[in-house]
């Protein structure tokens, strides 16, 4: 049922919740392409119980299946895409020691609840509300739900690219920021391996004769920390890094990883080649770079401006206020709005701790949120 003076839905908060609950329940590690494919089965059930017509892309690499599905109306006109993950950053035994499903006020605890598997469910439910009423939407709607976005959508890049470009919208139910903010615009992501080679030696009694992969590890890293440009809104951080073999010997490797992030696909091109073109500082040491950019910059432009003005004044219908943000981070959105399709993010719930062991989502945003979904899916053409 809906209001008929606002539009405004009438949604059961609580089955919401149950909904939600059961795909947290099942742990998703991005690495884990078993554990993950345990929820694909979960949405895969509850897509062919509303028509959608599942589609499943056996995973590959050790990584889960790719789910999609369509509306049974709308037959290959573009139509919705809507994009999200079904993998966590969260290892198996997070749920029973680390963040128990749990609620507190108007906090909702789990691991993966709010990064992003309770946008993605409330994104189903919305689909599931306008079938209970007996309705279709003007355009097709097309789900796509990937297994590994937590870690680049390596396996699932190609089927987004895909999809997005039989759609005329794409909408991205990443988790809200901010205090209930959609996203508009990403930096682009990249990220690189580099292992340094240099000589071992005994470090007591032929210390000259080596040559410390540790020790230019050590300058190399300095040199990309210091490519940092907060003015121009560029990053690179060194998170990873592991060497050596012994305390008494001149280590002759060292690993490590480089994320980087920039706005735009020139600024992170630059980027790109300022790390590729690295030198060693000392002899007799050779640096061997792999990696390069992940996902393009998503840059606000007109098609996603007039998506997020439709969306803000949905909301003002719906008694809410809808601002939008640039967000630090990547996503699949990143993919989909470089190909110039617009692409409206952070659609999920609203609530905070992605990526951390206090993740939750606000109880109160769970009708909120997916009656926004609803219109959009109503009012979109």
């Amino acid at each position: 049922m809906s209001n008929a003076a606002t539009n405004k839905p009438f949604l059961d908060a609580d089955e919401i919740l149950q909904g939600i609950r059961r795909w947290v329940d099942v742990e998703s590690p991005s690495h884990d392409g078993a554990a993950v494919n345990k929820v694909v089965d979960l949405a895969a059930d509850d897509f062919g119980k509303l028509g959608l017509r599942p589609e499943r892309t056996p995973g590959r690499d050790g990584f889960g299946d790719i789910l999609a599905g369509r509306s049974p109306w709308g037959g290959d006109d573009k139509g919705i895409l809507i994009l999200g993950h079904l993998d966590t950053v969260h290892p198996h035994g997070t749920l029973a020691e680390l963040n128990q499903w749990r609620r507190e006020g108007d906090k909702v605890y789990g691991p993966g609840i709010y990064d992003m598997k309770a946008g993605a469910y409330m994104a189903m439910y919305a689909y599931r509300h306008i079938i209970r009423e007996g309705r279709e939407t003007p355009l097709p709607i097309r789900f796509l739900f990937v297994p590994d976005e937590e870690i680049g959508s390596t396996t699932a890049r190609a089927s987004i690219e895909a999809a997005a470009a039989q759609s005329k919208y794409v909408l991205v139910c990443e988790p809200a920021r901010d205090g209930g903010k959609c996203v508009t615009s990403r930096k682009g992501t990249g990220d690189f391996k580099i292992v340094v080679h240099g000589r071992p030696s005994h470090a007591g009694l032929r210390h000259p004769d080596g040559r410390s992969a540790i020790r230019e590890a050590a300058k190399q890293i300095v040199k990309i920390e210091a490519m940092t440009d907060y003015d121009r809104e560029i990053t690179t951080s060194v998170g990873l890094i592991e060497g050596g073999t012994a305390t008494n010997v001149v280590p002759q490797t060292c690993t490590f990883h480089v994320d980087i992030r920039a706005p735009d696909v020139p600024r992170m091109e630059e980027l790109v080649a300022r790390i590729q073109a690295l030198e060693p500082e000392g002899p007799d040491v050779r640096l061997a770079i792999t990696g390069g950019m992940n996902r393009p910059g998503y840059v606000k432009d007109e098609g996603i401006a007039a998506l997020f003005e439709h969306a803000r004044a949905l909301s003002a219908e719906l008694g809410f206020e809808l601002n939008d943000t640039y967000s630090g981070g990547g996503s699949d959105g990143n993919f989909t709005a470089a190909m110039g399709v617009p692409t409206l993010d952070g659609l999920g719930a609203d609530g905070s701790g992605a990526h951390t062991l206090d993740e939750y989502v606000y109880y109160s945003s769970l009708t909120e949120r997916t009656a926004l979904l609803i219109r959009l899916m109503e009012t979109l053409r």
